[in-house]
């Protein structure tokens, strides 16, 4: 018996149909047609494309009119009043700057400026005040108070060089003071100008000649007289103030005589500290009237 091809149409192998059957020639037959399996696949794919562009342009569609329709029924209250949407001012660029109510409190004021001149520094002014009490005690070290003296001829209680300086700018008066201690003393000496640039000048030009002279009684002996004292020079505001220490005993000072430095060096800074002091309560009720 031989086989023969059987009728009828032969069915066509569509590789995106389950039903279809691909016509393999197990003995040989002709390869399957690749370009015609590409063409079928980019016209399948080209149909694809065309059917997900045209669902997304309804569904854009469908979600625009959505929103309008949402927005048209907010809009209807009850009264059959528009209800606006909340809107936020904006500052405008040309706005002015916020303003701020002055305050009341005056600036500081500077303590010195009450003791720069005579036409400010009106507090009382005596030995009593600059050098109060008996005593003092300066960096732990305790100083008895001896004489004190107020001289309006500032040469007549000055020494060396420094009788012309305190004349030539114009000095008013020249406020001393003596302290001893374990036989050592020194007098403090206050020279008082118009002007603070007065003072600052005098002090300018004193040299290591240039000293108060010792103030010696009321039980302190006489000290400084002759030989070797240690002697400082300073001002402030315008007051210029000197010491002058050494031993009561006459003994010349030397550098090795610490002690006596430092007797000095604290006398010149409890001065600087009486003089600050005018200015500062000075200053306070100034503040307060």
């Amino acid at each position: 018996m031989s086989f023969g091809q059987q009728g009828g149409p032969q069915s066509q192998w569509d590789p995106w149909k389950p039903q279809s059957q691909q016509p393999w020639n197990s003995g040989g037959g002709q390869s399957p047609d690749w370009a015609a399996l590409a063409e079928a696949s980019e016209a399948r794919n080209k149909r694809r494309r065309l059917l997900l562009i045209g669902g997304g342009a309804f569904a854009t569609v469908a979600i625009g009119t959505a929103v309008a329709v949402a927005v048209v029924s907010a809009g209807d209250d009850k009264q059959g009043n528009p209800t606006s949407l909340p809107s936020a001012d904006i500052p405008s660029q040309t706005a002015s700057a916020p303003s701020f109510a002055p305050t009341s409190a005056p600036p500081p004021l500077d303590p010195k400026d009450f003791i720069a001149s005579a036409k400010k520094d009106k507090a009382p002014l005596s030995p009593d005040t600059l050098f109060p009490g008996t005593q003092l005690t300066e960096a732990g070290t305790l100083y008895k108070k001896g004489p004190t003296a107020d001289t309006r001829n500032c040469g007549s209680a000055a020494g060396g060089t420094l009788p012309k300086i305190l004349t030539a700018n114009d000095c008013t008066r020249l406020i001393r003071a003596t302290y001893i201690k374990d036989g050592m003393a020194v007098t403090v000496g206050v020279a008082v100008f118009d002007t603070e640039a007065q003072a600052v000048k005098a002090k300018g030009q004193s040299t290591k000649k240039s000293f108060v002279k010792s103030l010696s009684g009321g039980g302190v002996k006489p000290f400084c007289e002759s030989g070797f004292c240690r002697t400082t020079t300073n001002s402030y505001g315008r007051y210029a103030y000197f010491t002058n220490a050494g031993f009561t005993n006459g003994k010349n000072v030397t550098p090795k005589d610490t002690p006596v430095y430092k007797t000095g060096d604290d006398l010149a800074r409890f001065t600087f500290d009486q003089i600050r002091r005018r200015g500062e309560v000075q200053a306070s009720a100034a503040a307060n009237e």
